[in-house]
């Protein structure tokens, strides 16, 4: 990674963590209903019958109310697990939404553990980011979890990634490891950005 490229992403992921920090309980509890309506939408319009979700940490954009909501619906929704390697495991959600604390602190699934490899027949990722931009890229949190996972993917479906709504930019810093998205979802808007390019 280049000094200024790193800079730069430590910049502006500090100064969007400490916006998620300030959002107040109503704003999230009001997002997280968009985010759902949006969610349900999109796979609807995939005609999506297995994804994978991310258990929203208590400052990202809510997801939990609509992985319960899909697993109800019949909808098989993979949730990742951290692995110490920089690769993700995968469980199968379930209706009792159990949760632990992971590898970095945020919210993870219990269940039966699957391989990284559970992921590549999954109709639609949804995944989180800091922000994104409108070619599409994204800027992560800096683990590169999800940059490994879709790089190794031999068939990637539609990827979207969950933020709020100021977080879909102009520009984010990027390097050749970063991963494009498919599009946004945000607590007010579906936006396709990349479609060509997955």
């Amino acid at each position: 990674m280049t000094g200024a490229t790193d800079n730069a992403k430590r910049a502006l992921r500090a100064e969007l963590r400490e916006r998620r920090q300030q959002r107040s309980e109503a704003s999230l509890e009001a997002d997280a209903r968009g985010v759902k309506a949006q969610l349900d939408r999109l796979v609807a319009d995939h005609a999506a019958s297995s994804i994978s979700c991310f258990l929203s940490a208590p400052t990202e954009p809510g997801t939990h109310d609509f992985i319960v909501d899909a697993v109800r619906r019949g909808i098989r929704v993979l949730l990742p697990i951290t692995r110490s390697d920089g690769l993700l495991d995968w469980a199968v959600a379930d209706e009792t939404g159990d949760m632990v604390e992971g590898l970095f602190g945020t919210p993870e699934p219990v269940g039966e553990v699957l391989s990284p490899s559970a992921v590549d027949d999954v109709d639609l990722l949804v995944i989180p980011a800091a922000a994104v931009d409108r070619t599409g890229m994204r800027l992560g949190w800096g683990r590169g979890y999800f940059d490994k996972t879709l790089g190794s993917m031999e068939h990637c479906p539609p990827v979207y990634a969950v933020i709020f709504d100021s977080e879909l930019v102009d520009e984010v810093p990027s390097e050749l490891h970063d991963q494009p998205v498919t599009g946004v979802v945000t607590p007010t808007q579906t936006v396709v950005l990349a479609s060509s390019r997955r």
